[in-house]
């Protein structure tokens, strides 16, 4: 589900996400390798979290800007890493006095259905010429968690609306030239992943991610949801003492046309 201004909503708290998570900055380390970062450029780590990307961005030599709407995970993130410069910030409406080299986005971006807002606003904070490089969620990404969800909501007469925004390659392709990014390469793959916590890793999995999912659903009726969802699912993603989320990722690099 969406606040009124069309974001994603999700209660973040930092060191569960670091603690419970951590899958989703070690999956980034290979969108950094992907964006080449190198020294003395600047880059802009669009949805940073608690600052591990920011902070692996920053060995490079470059100089690294962490943005997050997140005061909880910047807090974090400035303590953990205060040799890095990290702003809170809406990554739909962003601004900074001077340009920057690469904007670098991981796990972040398809918690905002409103696209055209954030890709303005990186377009506008790149130089002509400069690249985004970015990893989200792509088109099909964990459809069986949420139709999981739907299907348990519905029995207890809940509509539940997916809350995310995962694009197909044509679709992303199409959104980054209308705001004057290039499209150089793009990617749409499955990435079935693990989750932590062994036999409570898909409760816990829906305990971080899925507060926007479940909102329809009332508080004491969410355990039962869950555990429906547990027994729907386990046959195909839980095996061995281990949860495994039906992921598809869809990485982008793009670059500013130098005329715009």
């Amino acid at each position: 589900m969406a606040d009124p201004d069309g974001e994603s909503t999700n209660e973040w708290e930092s060191d569960k996400y670091d603690e419970g998570h951590s899958f989703v900055f070690e999956y980034g380390e290979g969108v950094v390798d992907l964006l080449e970062p190198e020294r003395g450029e600047r880059i802009l780590d669009l949805g940073c979290g608690t600052g591990h990307l920011t902070a692996r961005i920053s060995d490079s030599g470059a100089t690294a800007v962490g943005l997050d709407a997140s005061d909880e995970m910047i807090s974090k993130a400035r303590d953990t890493y205060p040799e890095c410069e990290f702003v809170c910030a809406d990554a739909r409406d962003f601004s900074f006095d001077e340009p920057f080299d690469a904007v670098f986005s991981n796990a972040a971006l398809h918690w905002i259905p409103d696209q055209d807002a954030v890709l303005e606003s990186v377009a506008d904070a790149l130089d002509p010429g400069g690249r985004f490089v970015a990893e989200l969620g792509g088109a099909g990404n964990v459809a069986a968690i949420v139709d999981a969800v739907r299907v348990e909501a519905a029995e207890r007469g809940y509509d539940v609306d997916a809350p995310w925004y995962f694009p197909s390659i044509g679709d992303y392709a199409s959104k980054l030239e209308s705001h004057g990014l290039e499209t150089r390469s793009a990617t749409l793959f499955d990435r079935p992943t693990e989750l932590e916590n062994g036999t409570n890793g898909l409760a816990d999995w829906l305990e971080m991610f899925g507060d926007s999912l479940l909102a329809p659903i009332p508080d004491d009726e969410q355990p039962s949801v869950i555990s429906g969802v547990e027994d729907r699912l386990r046959e195909d993603l839980f095996q061995k003492g281990t949860w495994t989320a039906d992921y598809r990722r869809l990485r982008v690099v793009a670059a500013m046309y130098s005329s715009r």
